[in-house]
């Protein structure tokens, strides 16, 4: 099943499915809990990212060819980093360069697969790990090098955090319909360029170990997004490097997910 999360003409946020022409048939209750088809359809006003994270856990240097661009040695374990919920975006939504980030220029890219938790998940090993999978979306982890690499105390939280630096979406595809996530064609496009391409095959952990790694001793909640690494082709490796500016167009692109694309504003621009 494909679950969106919309806004629709009476401005009442809703789950769907089965969008369509401007609607989706309703989904009643929460994803996360219990829900089930009511049938009715109502008109899509707004597509909104597909759920509200309860956390979201990020993962760095997961593909070989991203780490070999950036010159980075192999990690033995997951790179473990987060992102403020509160940076969570939507679809068609800008991404907003702060103006603390425009002087130079710093703000990157990152095409990502994000994994959804489904069922409470501590100590799980990965052999049962995709069965605390409820579903799997496009994600951004748009990132401002300069505050992650020096003005983090050598964390990266901060420079991956500012409001709007996580879009979601279109849809929470459900497992059924993506049996391999080890298998999917992934793309990111900047005003109409592909600049990341690869296929999930390429990841050094795959998400069923990193569901292992991350429940170690630590439950994840029902809702939790992980953020499972970008593949080379980032903006800040490329010479010249690019950095996202306003007006650009950023698209991510995954198979059997679709395509999350967000324009790029600046800070103070938004409703110009």
């Amino acid at each position: 099943m494909r679950i969106i999360r919309f806004l629709d003409a009476d401005d009442v946020v809703r789950y769907g499915y089965d969008y369509a022409d401007g609607a989706a048939a309703v989904l009643e209750g929460n994803p996360f809990e219990e829900i089930k088809k009511r049938g009715d359809r109502k008109r899509v006003k707004k597509l909104l990212a597909p759920l509200e994270p309860a956390a979201i856990l990020c993962i760095g240097l997961n593909y070989h060819r991203h780490a070999q661009e950036t010159g980075a040695v192999i990690p033995g374990h997951p790179v473990l980093f987060m992102k403020n919920p509160a940076a969570l975006n939507n679809p068609e939504d800008p991404i907003v360069l702060p103006s603390s980030c425009l002087d130079p220029p710093q703000v990157d890219y990152e095409a990502e697969l994000a994994v959804v938790i489904g069922k409470a998940a501590k100590n799980v090993p990965a052999a049962r790990a995709m069965e605390h999978v409820f579903g799997y979306t496009a994600g951004n982890d748009v990132s401002a090098r300069r505050w992650q690499k020096h003005a983090g105390g050598g964390q990266w939280v901060k420079g991956k955090s500012f409001d709007s630096f996580c879009p979601l979406g279109p849809a929470l595809v459900t497992p059924d319909e993506i049996p391999d996530p080890q298998s999917l064609q992934l793309q990111c496009i900047l005003n109409g360029e592909v600049m990341q391409e690869t296929n999930t095959s390429d990841m050094i952990f795959s998400v069923a170990v990193l569901i292992e790694f991350l429940s170690t001793g630590m439950t994840l909640k029902p809702g939790t997004v992980i953020l499972t690494g970008t593949p080379s082709g980032v903006g800040y490796v490329r010479k010249p490097p690019v950095y996202l500016k306003a007006g650009d167009r950023v698209e991510i692109r995954i198979e059997r997910i679709g395509s999350l694309i967000n324009p790029v504003t600046e800070e103070g621009r938004e409703q110009r």
